[in-house]
C-alpha cells in the first residue's frame, strides 16, 4: 500500500497600511489552523517595509489518497535491483582496476587519494551505488566524474587535508597568475583600485571612491586585480566595452608611442637593459634566498645521478641548453658543463658504485653469472650490434651488474666461452669453484656446456624467457596453420593497402567506426621467417579492423574493383569465409598465450626449480586451446617436446625435489618431495646430477641422504612456513612470503643433511632467466658511431654500469624507452575503462 498526500495552498492579498510605533518586526507569520489532520488549514502572512506593510491570507488544502501496489510491483522491482547491483559491481570493478593502475604510475595523480567503494541497500543487501571516498578526510562523493571531484574536493582546498600531503604537479591550479605590485601613481584618479571578489562571479566588483565617478568611471587598472599579500591577482573576467566610455578615454593622458629601430625584436634587448641597469643600481639585491654550499653539492648531486642513471635517455649537451640553465638559475644553482659530468664527476660515481658492488660479492659465498644479449635482433638496420650485459645473481636474492660486451654480428661460441671464463677469473681469481654456473640466452650446445664438462661443479642453464620466444617461431615454422593464415594476411594487408580506392573506402569505415585511420602493418618478406614478431602485428590489425573491412565489400568502390581485378574477388572470398576469421583467430590466441606467459616469466625471474612446473603449465594452456579451436593435439604437442628437450637441464629436476616449495602432504601429514611428478628418466637425472656436484668419497653419502629425503621430508610446520603466500597489492597475485626461506631452512634446519645440504643450498638459488638491465637506444646509437673510439667507451661502460647498478637494486628491469611505450599505450586506457563502466551501468 502507498499512501500519496497532496497540498494545494492559495495567497490571497488581505490589507496594506502604516506600522505602528515600537512595531521593530520585519515579517511575521501567524498560524490560525494548523492541524495536520484537518484538510483545511489557514495562515496569514506579515511583511514589513520600512513603515509600511502586506498582510496575505493563505489557505492550505491538503488531500490524502491510498493506492495498492500493482501486482507485478514487486517482481519488476527485484529485477531492477539485480541490474542495478550487476551495474554498480561491474564499475566497482572497472574503477579499481583503473585506481591499481595509477597507484603502480599508469594514471592520474588523485586515485592515490580517491577510494573507490560500494553502497549497499540496507533492505536487500545488494550494491545499489559506487561512491568515491576520500583517503584524506573520509567524505564520499559520485562516482560519475573522478575528475571533476579531484578538481573540486582536492585542489581547490576543500579536502582539510590535502594541503599536509605533497602535491603532484598536475594538481596544481594555472589559472592563477601573479603580478609585480603596481606603482601608486600607475592609476587614473589618484590610485583607484578595483577589487574582484574570487568567491563568486555574480560579485559586482566595488570601485574606491577616488576613482572616478559617474557610471561611466574607469578603475585604474584595464584590469581588475585583487590584492593577495604583496602581490596582485590578474581576474579572468576583465571585460570593458571601449564604446561606453570613450568621452573619458579621450581625456586620458596618452603613452607615446616607443619607435625602435629594430622594429618589435628590439623589445627584448631592451627589457635586458633595463634589467642591466636594475641590477647595477642595487647590486647587493637578489631574487631569493641564496642555497649553501652543502645544499647546492646535495642537489648538483641528485642531479648527476638522474643523468647517469637515465643512460644516454638525457643527453650531456642537454647540459648546456638556454632553458635548462635559465631553471638552474632560477633556483638558485650555478650553471653545470658536461665536461664536468664526463669527467671527474662520473670516475668517482663509478668507483662508489664499483666498491659497493664488488663488498657485496665479497660478502657471498657462491655466485651465478647471468647473460643475455648474445641472441642476434636482426631489425633491418645496418651495422647491428650486441649489447651484452653481464650480470652476477647472488645466493640472497640480488643482482650486481658486472661489465657490457659489445660484439658485432654473428658471435662464434668460442669467443663467448672465453667471455664466460674471463669474468668468473675476474671475480673470483682461482677460486672457481664459487661460481656456480651460467645461466644465457644463447651457446647451450656448445660454450655452456664445454664449461660445464670441464668443471663439474658448474651447472650452466639456458634462459627459460628465450626458449618460450624461440617456441613460437618453432610453431611459425612447424605448424601449417601459421604458414596459411601468414599468407592469407599478407595478402590481404597488401590488397587493402596497395589498392587506392579500396585504402579509401576501408579508411572511410576505419574513421566511422574506430575514430582513427590507418594502413594495416605488413612484414618485410625477407625478415618473416627470422621473427614472428611483425607478423603478429599484422594479424592484430586485421582482427582489429574486421568491421571495417566487412564494410568495404558492400562499398561501390569495392564492387566496381571486383569486376575487373581477380584478387579483389579473392579477398573478398576470404573476408567473408567464417573458416578464415576462426583460423587467424586461433593463431593470434596461441601466440598471445606464450607472450603473456614470457611477459610473466621477464616479470618474475623464476629459478631454476619452477622450470618444470612452468613447461606443465603451458601444456594445460595448450591443450584447452586445442579444444577451443578443434586443432589436432598431435603436432602441436611434438613442437613443444621439442623445444623443452632443447631447453632441458636435470638441474630443473634436482631443484625442483630439494625445493621445500615444491613439497607435497601426503596422506599422512608429511610433507615429501614430488617425485611422483617426475618421469623415470628425470628421476635418473636427480641421481646422476647430485652425484656429480659432490665428491667421489660422498657420492654414496649422498644419495642415502636423497633417499631420507624422499621418505621423511621436511617437518610440517617448516613447510608451512616455507610455503606461506600472501596476495601481492599491485598485481592481485599471490606470492611467496619469504623467498629465502628455501635456502636458510636448509642452511639451519636440516643441518643433518650435510651432503645433501651442499648441493641443496647450491642449487635451488640459481636464476632460470638470463634477462637484466636494458639499455637504451639513445646509447647504443652511441656506440654504433663512436665503438672504435677507446676513451668514449670506456666513459659508456662507466655510465652503463652505474646505471645497471642503480636500477638492479632497484629491481628495475624496463629501460625508459619500454616504460614511455607502457605509458603511452594507457595513456587513454583509464578514459576507455571509465565510458565503458559508465555506458554499461546507464544502459541499465
Amino acid at each position: 500500500m502507498r499512501t500519496v498526500r497532496k497540498e494545494t495552498k492559495t495567497l490571497t492579498w488581505i490589507h496594506a497600511g502604516k506600522r505602528k510605533s515600537g512595531d521593530n518586526h520585519s515579517g511575521s507569520l501567524s498560524k490560525l489552523n494548523d492541524s495536520l489532520e484537518s484538510p483545511v488549514r489557514f495562515q496569514t502572512l506579515t511583511i514589513f517595509f520600512g513603515e509600511l506593510y502586506i498582510q496575505y491570507y493563505i489557505m492550505a488544502t491538503s488531500n490524502t489518497t491510498t493506492t495498492p501496489p500493482p501486482q507485478h510491483q514487486q517482481v519488476d522491482t527485484a529485477t531492477a535491483e539485480e541490474l542495478t547491483a550487476k551495474a554498480a559491481h561491474k564499475r566497482y570493478e572497472g574503477l579499481m582496476m583503473v585506481r591499481t593502475k595509477a597507484i603502480k604510475g599508469k594514471g592520474a595523480w588523485y586515485w592515490a587519494h580517491l577510494e573507490p567503494m560500494l553502497v549497499h541497500n540496507t533492505d536487500t543487501g545488494l550494491p545499489k551505488a559506487v561512491k568515491l571516498r576520500c583517503s584524506l578526510c573520509d567524505a564520499v562523493f559520485s562516482a560519475s566524474n573522478p575528475s571533476r571531484t579531484a578538481s573540486e574536493h582536492l585542489k581547490r582546498g576543500t579536502c582539510p587535508n590535502f594541503n599536509s600531503v605533497p602535491k603532484p604537479i598536475s594538481s596544481i591550479s594555472p589559472n592563477t597568475a601573479l603580478l609585480p605590485s603596481p606603482s601608486s601613481s600607475g592609476g587614473v584618479g589618484g590610485g583607484a583600485t578595483t577589487v574582484v571578489h574570487g568567491s563568486s562571479n555574480r560579485k559586482r566588483p566595488v570601485v574606491s571612491s577616488s576613482g572616478l565617478s559617474g557610471s561611466g568611471g574607469v578603475a585604474s587598472s584595464a584590469y581588475p586585480v585583487t590584492a593577495v599579500g604583496s602581490t596582485y591577482q590578474v581576474s579572468p573576467l576583465a571585460i570593458v566595452d571601449p564604446s561606453r566610455f570613450s568621452g573619458e578615454m579621450a581625456m586620458l593622458p596618452q603613452q607615446p608611442h616607443l619607435m625602435l629601430s629594430g622594429g618589435k625584436e628590439d623589445l627584448g634587448a631592451l627589457a635586458m637593459l633595463e634589467d642591466s641597469v636594475k641590477r647595477l643600481k642595487s647590486p647587493k639585491t637578489s631574487p631569493g634566498q641564496a642555497l649553501s654550499k652543502t645544499q647546492i653539492d646535495c642537489a648538483l648531486d641528485y642531479l648527476a645521478d638522474w643523468v647517469y642513471e637515465s643512460c644516454g635517455s638525457v643527453s650531456f649537451s642537454s647540459l648546456e641548453h638556454p632553458k635548462f640553465r635559465a631553471f638552474l638559475n632560477q633556483v638558485g644553482l650555478p650553471v653545470v658543463s658536461r665536461r664536468d659530468f664526463v669527467g671527474g664527476r662520473l670516475d668517482v660515481k663509478y668507483e662508489e658504485a664499483r666498491a659497493e658492488s664488488e663488498a657485496r660479492i665479497r660478502d657471498a659465498m657462491f655466485f651465478q653469472i647471468a647473460s643475455d644479449g648474445w641472441k642476434v635482433k636482426s631489425n633491418g638496420s645496418s651495422g647491428d650490434v650486441n649489447f651484452v650485459n653481464l650480470t652476477v645473481n647472488l645466493p640472497n636474492g640480488t643482482s650486481l651488474y658486472r661489465r657490457a660486451v659489445f660484439a658485432s654480428g654473428s658471435v662464434p661460441s668460442k669467443y663467448a666461452e672465453e667471455v664466460f671464463w674471463e669474468t668468473i677469473t675476474g671475480i673470483c681469481g682461482s677460486l672457481v669453484q664459487q661460481c656456480v654456473g651460467i645461466v644465457a640466452d644463447r651457446f647451450k650446445a656448445k660454450a655452456l656446456r664445454s664449461l660445464e664438462n670441464q668443471n663439474h661443479w658448474m651447472i650452466n642453464l639456458s634462459c627459460q624467457l628465450q626458449g618460450f620466444t624461440s617456441l613460437i617461431k618453432d610453431f611459425s615454422k612447424e605448424l601449417p596453420l601459421f604458414r596459411t593464415v601468414s599468407e592469407n594476411c599478407f595478402k590481404l594487408a597488401s590488397f587493402v593497402n596497395n589498392k587506392t580506392p579500396v585504402r579509401n573506402s576501408f579508411h572511410k569505415y576505419q574513421l566511422q567506426e574506430y575514430g582513427n585511420a590507418g594502413l594495416l602493418r605488413m612484414p618485410l618478406r625477407e625478415y618473416e621467417k627470422m621473427d614472428f614478431g611483425p607478423v603478429y602485428t599484422m594479424l592484430e590489425d586485421v582482427l582489429s579492423s574486421a568491421r571495417a573491412l566487412q564494410l568495404v565489400l558492400h562499398d561501390e568502390s569495392y564492387k566496381i574493383v571486383s569486376m575487373e581485378d581477380p584478387t579483389a574477388r579473392e579477398v573478398a572470398e576470404m573476408i567473408g569465409d567464417v573458416r578464415f576469421w576462426n583460423d587467424m583467430d586461433a593463431v593470434h590466441s596461441l601466440v598471445k598465450l606464450i607472450k603473456e606467459m614470457a611477459q610473466e616469466i621477464e616479470a618474475e625471474r623464476p629459478l631454476v626449480g619452477q622450470c618444470l612446473p612452468l613447461w606443465d603449465e603451458l601444456r594445460a594452456k595448450v591443450k584447452a586451446w586445442c579444444s577451443k579451436f578443434h586443432i589436432a593435439e598431435g603436432a602441436v604437442e611434438k613442437v613443444i617436446e621439442t623445444r623443452f628437450k632443447k631447453n632441458y637441464h636435470p638441474a630443473w629436476a634436482a631443484a625442483y625435489i630439494l625445493d621445500p616449495l615444491y613439497l607435497l602432504r601426503d596422506n599422512s601429514g608429511k610433507y615429501l618431495p614430488p617425485f611422483k611428478c617426475l618421469t623415470s628418466e628425470q628421476e635418473k637425472d636427480v641421481d646422476k646430477l647430485i652425484t656429480r656436484l659432490v665428491s667421489r668419497e660422498e657420492a654414496h653419502i649422498v644419495l642415502m641422504e636423497l633417499m631420507k629425503w624422499r621418505t621423511e621430508g621436511l617437518d610440517p610446520v617448516y613447510a608451512k612456513a616455507v610455503q606461506m603466500r600472501e596476495r601481492d597489492p599491485i598485481t592481485g597475485k599471490m606470492r611467496i612470503v619469504n623467498p629465502q626461506s628455501s635456502r636458510l631452512v636448509w642452511e639451519t634446519y636440516l643441518t643433518e643433511f650435510k651432503s645433501l645440504g651442499k648441493v641443496a643450498v647450491r642449487l635451488i638459488f640459481l636464476h632460470a632467466t638470463s634477462c637484466g638491465f636494458k639499455c637504451n637506444w639513445s646509447l647504443l646509437r652511441w656506440v654504433y658511431a663512436h665503438g672504435q673510439s677507446r676513451a668514449g667507451m670506456d666513459k659508456v661502460q662507466k655510465l652503463i654500469f652505474i646505471a645497471a647498478h642503480s636500477k638492479l637494486d632497484r629491481r628495475e628491469f624496463l629501460s625508459d624507452e619500454d616504460k614511455d611505450a607502457d605509458l603511452f599505450a594507457l595513456a587513454n586506457g583509464e578514459d576507455d575503462v571509465l565510458n565503458e563502466v559508465l555506458v554499461d551501468a546507464s544502459s541499465v
